[in-house]
C-alpha cells in the first residue's frame, strides 16, 4: 500500500493485463496530482502500476490470459484470485474499487462487493457494441460509473442507469504522433526513398507463434520481387528472441526495436512506409502515426468458432471499427495466407491512392480517440475522485 496520510482515501485498483497496467499508472499519477498526493493505493497491478507505488496483492501476469480454450485449466486458481481481490479491498476499507479492462476477472470482482459500500468504478467498456449487448444492463447493477474510450460506446449504455463519462484513449497521450521518423531511419541507416514496412506479430506468444510463420513468407514474397528490401519490428521484451529467431529466415533486412520502449516504437511507426500487423490496439497505434496498413489474424480454431457465433460487428480491426468502414484490409483464419497478403500489402506500399485513401480516414480516427483535448487520465481521474467522494463526475 502506497504511503499517505492515514485519512487519505484508498484507491483499490486492478489491472489483469499489460494495457491495463499503463492505464493504471497513469491514472495513478493523476490521482495523486489532483489529490495534491493524499491518495493511497493498492490493488493488483503490473510493472508500471509498481513503479507508480502500488504493491501488487499478487502477480498481474496470472491474470494474463486471452481465449476461451486457453483460461480453462486456470480457472480454480483464478476463482481464488478473485475471493482474494474482494476480501482485500474489503479489509481496506477502499473508498473506491478501480477495475481496468479484463472484465472476465474484474466484473466478478465487481459482482461480489455488490452491497459492500464500496463504488467500483471500471475503466474500458466491455465491447457491448461488438458481442453479448445484454451485459450493459447486467453490469449496470453492480458498477457505480464507467469509463469509456470511444464516444460512439456512450449510445450502448443509455437507458441502463448506469453512469459513464468518455475519457478517451489511453493512446491520445502516448506522443506517437510527435516521433522523428526520419532522424529513425538515419539512425539505422534505412535510405530516406526505401519502403519500409513494420511487422507486428502481436504481444502474445500465442500470436506470435501462429504469425510469424505466414508473415514471413508474406515478406520474402515481397522481397523477390524487390518491392520490399526493410522491415521493422517492435518487439516486447519476453517475445524478442523468438521474433529475432523467426526473422534470420527473411530475405531483408531486419530492425529489431524494444517494443515496449514508447519512443523506439513510435519512431519506427513514424518511419515506416506501411504495416503488416495483427489486430488490436496496434491498429489504433498505426492510425494515430497515419500508416496504412493490412491487418492479419488467426487464433485458436475453438476460440474462433464460438467467436463467430457471438460478435456483431463487421470488423475485426479497431481502426476500422473506430472508422466506421474498412480502410485497412483484414485477413482473417483461413483468408491469413501469404498469397493473400502479399498483393494487399504490395497496395498500401505501392499505391498512392490507396495510401492516401487510409492516411486520411485515420485522421478522424484520431480525433475519436481525443488527440489533441485533456489527457484520458486527467479526465478518468476526475471521475474517480468525484465518485469517490459521492458527488457527480
Amino acid at each position: 500500500m502506497t504511503d499517505a496520510a492515514e485519512d487519505a482515501p484508498l484507491f483499490f485498483l486492478v489491472a489483469g493485463e499489460a494495457s491495463g497496467d499503463v492505464i493504471g499508472a497513469r491514472l495513478m499519477m493523476a490521482l495523486r496530482a489532483l489529490t495534491n498526493g493524499q491518495a493511497r493505493f493498492a490493488g493488483i497491478g503490473g510493472e508500471h502500476m509498481q513503479g507508480a507505488g502500488l504493491e501488487s496483492l499478487f502477480p498481474m501476469r496470472e491474470l494474463s490470459i486471452m481465449g476461451i480454450f486457453e483460461v480453462l485449466p486456470h480457472v480454480p486458481k483464478l476463482l481464488r484470485r478473485i475471493r482474494q481481490t474482494e476480501r482485500a479491498a474489503r479489509r481496506l476499507s477502499a473508498r473506491v474499487v478501480v477495475t481496468i479492462d479484463s472484465p472476465d476477472f474484474c466484473f466478478r470482482v465487481g459482482k461480489r462487493l455488490k452491497g459492500s459500500g464500496i463504488p467500483v468504478v471500471h475503466y474500458v467498456a466491455p465491447q457491448v457494441w461488438a458481442w453479448r449487448p445484454g451485459r450493459a444492463r447486467k453490469i449496470a447493477k453492480f458498477l457505480a460509473h464507467l469509463l469509456l474510450l470511444f464516444p460512439f460506446e456512450e449510445k450502448y449504455f443509455a437507458g441502463t442507469g448506469l453512469k459513464t463519462t468518455f475519457v478517451g484513449h489511453p493512446l491520445a497521450e502516448g506522443f506517437i504522433g510527435d516521433a522523428d521518423g526520419a532522424q529513425f531511419r538515419r539512425a539505422h541507416d534505412i535510405p530516406a526513398d526505401e519502403a519500409l514496412l513494420a511487422i507486428l506479430p502481436g504481444s502474445r506468444h500465442s500470436e506470435t507463434s501462429r504469425h510469424l510463420p505466414i508473415f514471413g513468407e508474406t515478406v520474402n514474397a515481397l522481397a523477390a520481387r524487390n518491392i520490399l528490401r526493410w522491415v521493422v519490428i517492435p518487439a516486447v521484451p519476453a517475445l524478442r528472441t523468438e521474433i529475432a529467431a523467426a526473422a534470420k529466415n527473411w530475405s531483408v533486412d531486419v530492425v529489431l526495436v524494444d517494443g515496449s520502449a514508447r519512443e523506439d516504437k513510435y519512431a519506427a511507426l513514424a518511419a515506416s512506409t506501411g504495416a503488416l500487423t495483427s489486430s488490436g490496439t496496434a491498429t489504433l497505434e498505426l492510425a494515430i502515426a497515419g500508416v496504412p496498413m493490412v491487418v492479419a489474424y488467426r487464433a485458436n480454431p475453438v476460440t474462433v468458432a464460438v467467436a463467430r457465433r457471438v460478435v456483431r460487428v463487421q470488423h475485426i480491426a479497431l481502426a476500422n471499427i473506430v472508422a466506421g468502414r474498412r480502410a485497412a484490409p483484414e485477413f482473417l483464419q483461413e483468408a491469413c495466407t501469404p498469397s493473400r497478403l502479399a498483393p494487399a500489402v504490395e497496395n498500401i506500399l505501392l499505391d498512392p491512392k490507396a495510401r492516401a485513401d487510409q492516411i486520411e480516414c485515420f485522421r478522424g480516427v484520431s480525433r475519436q480517440l481525443g488527440i489533441g483535448g485533456t489527457a484520458p487520465s486527467d479526465l478518468a481521474a476526475k471521475a474517480v475522485l468525484a465518485v469517490a467522494q459521492n458527488t457527480s463526475a
